[in-house]
């Protein structure tokens, strides 16, 4: 019997200067369902429920650089969003607003800016392709 008290990872929360438009972009990118709407803070949930995306209001927002280099500002976490087809893929992120990054590390990989600056990664499972 463990002494373990249960946990459960409910979100990965991101900054944003606007939450609303944030969340917006992610809904659509991921297909997700929003579950709470305040102006200071948007939650999101898969469908078939489990850990979600959640986005705060933060005024002083500053976006992160990718790749990381010393004096500018660091980026917390990123999000990998597993994808069938990259070229696909990264079309439709881009027709919502995503950049596409300067730098690409992988092959496999592609790395992406969201609107407000936050890197996230499509990829393929396995490294295939």
């Amino acid at each position: 019997m463990s002494d373990r008290p249960r946990l459960r990872v409910a979100a990965t929360v991101l900054d944003a200067p606007d939450p609303r438009a944030l969340a917006g972009f992610y809904r659509a990118l991921l297909g997700w369902e929003v579950v709470a709407d305040w102006a200071e803070w948007v939650e999101l949930r898969p469908p078939g429920g489990g850990a979600g995306l959640s986005f705060q209001a933060e005024p002083l927002f500053v976006a992160p650089v990718w790749p990381a280099r010393g004096g500018a500002q660091q980026m917390m976490a990123h999000l990998d969003v597993e994808v069938a087809d990259l070229a696909a893929a990264g079309a439709f992120a881009e027709g919502l607003g995503a950049v596409v990054a300067g730098f690409q590390p992988q092959a496999h990989v592609r790395v992406y800016l969201d609107p407000v600056g936050h890197p996230f990664c499509l990829f393929l499972p396995d490294g295939a392709g």
